[in-house]
């Protein structure tokens, strides 16, 4: 079998939080295709991503798609002298995943099958309430109340303000240009005031789990993670700092008392060690879609086992981000918990050939070969970027 060709698809949607998905299609010469996803955070990243596919492509023409391990480092290791993290792993990610689909395809098999076998039937879920409906008391109220009843045990919010003062819809640091760290009183306030709330709503078995997105400066996520640990029992808090320091990350984790979350920007195993010998986090949360797709989410995985930390996959995109993260933890002894960006996945159904199965919190893969799902040509092509 040989690699015939690599097609991006960007696409626009209203299933996905920024608007657009970004997919790619590896095809082969046996009629066999595999599927995998990108999706970033920005219109910009996502065109630049696209272009960097259609090159890299180029290089795949003619390979044995079986080889996975091996045009996983011909792929990365092109990248070495432009940065090998980042957009580059991003693109080897999306490539990696397809090419597993492929393999479990031509063997008949789901990838976890392959990956050494389930330790597991089913895949535990956290999700996200949907903060739009925020806007009252009785709105959040509503909505934490719909998450319990469909039977997640955890969820996830970040409850501080991300619009400036008197900036309308923009992020502070895409209105400044820098990210500067602060949040004030009254921002801090409100903050601890919907965690409360939350907490009150879900009660005390639910695992409440806080993102900060990385975007404060050291005393200021060590004075808020100690604001919502009085404001209400939390389980995490991920993020408290922007990932490029490490140091930063030990002056939080030194301070504070809630366990620490970090890893969804974290590329290949390689960031991941510093992490764990320094002893900088209690759950690591690589996304296959970023970190270097499913075989290096595997690898990180059992870095993360040698050292008792469990993984919790990230998960912020569309249906093949679910289901590769979830593939992989099938075969993980220390699996924690799969993200999902909605309690609700019916938003997905329009994508795939058929719908995800979450019922009462937890995702169940099907033995379909290969990732266990196709995606819908006629809608990707219907709704394509030009």
């Amino acid at each position: 079998m040989k690699i015939t060709n690599v097609r991006p698809w960007l696409i626009k949607s209203s299933a996905s939080y920024w608007g657009e998905f970004l997919f790619v299609e590896v095809n082969t010469d046996e009629g066999i295709t595999g599927w995998g996803e990108i999706t970033t955070t920005t219109r910009i990243a996502n065109r630049a991503l696209t272009t960097m596919l259609r090159q890299i492509g180029t290089m795949l023409i003619g390979e044995d798609p079986a080889r996975i391990e091996h045009l996983w480092h011909k792929l990365f290791r092109s990248f070495t002298y432009m940065g090998s993290r980042g957009a580059a792993v991003e693109c080897v990610s999306a490539i990696d995943i397809a090419l597993w689909d492929i393999r479990g395809k031509a063997l008949g098999q789901p990838i976890y099958e392959l990956l050494g076998g389930p330790v597991r039937d089913e895949i535990a879920l956290y999700t996200h309430p949907d903060q739009r409906k925020f806007t009252s008391r009785a709105g959040a109220i509503a909505e934490i109340k719909d998450i319990v009843k469909s039977g997640h045990t955890a969820l996830k919010f970040d409850p501080f303000p991300q619009q400036g003062p008197h900036v309308d819809g923009e992020a502070r640091e895409q209105r400044d240009g820098y990210l500067d760290g602060s949040m004030t009183r009254k921002d801090e306030r409100e903050a601890a005031e919907l965690t409360a709330l939350i907490r009150e709503t879900a009660g005390p078995e639910i695992e409440i789990l806080i993102d900060a997105h990385g975007r404060f400066d050291v005393p200021t996520a060590i004075r808020l993670c100690r604001t919502l640990e009085d404001a209400g029992q939390i389980d995490w808090f991920e993020e408290p700092v922007p990932p490029e320091s490490f140091n930063a990350l030990k002056q939080v984790r030194e301070k504070v008392n809630a366990p620490i979350s970090w890893g969804e920007r974290g590329h290949t195993k390689w960031d991941f060690v510093p992490i764990l010998e320094n002893k900088l986090a209690d759950y690591i949360m690589p996304d296959v879609t970023w970190t270097g797709g499913i075989t290096e989410l595997k690898k990180i995985s059992a870095l993360c086992e040698a050292y008792y930390i469990p993984v919790s996959p990230h998960d912020a995109a569309g249906p093949i981000n679910v289901v590769a993260g979830a593939q992989v933890m099938m075969t993980v002894p220390n699996f924690y918990k799969l993200e999902t960006s909605e309690w609700n996945l019916r938003k997905y159904d329009q994508l795939i050939d058929k719908p995800l199965d979450n019922s009462n919190g937890s995702l169940k893969l099907n033995k379909t070969p290969g990732l266990g799902i196709e995606m819908n040509r006629d809608y990707l092509e219907a709704n394509q970027v030009e």
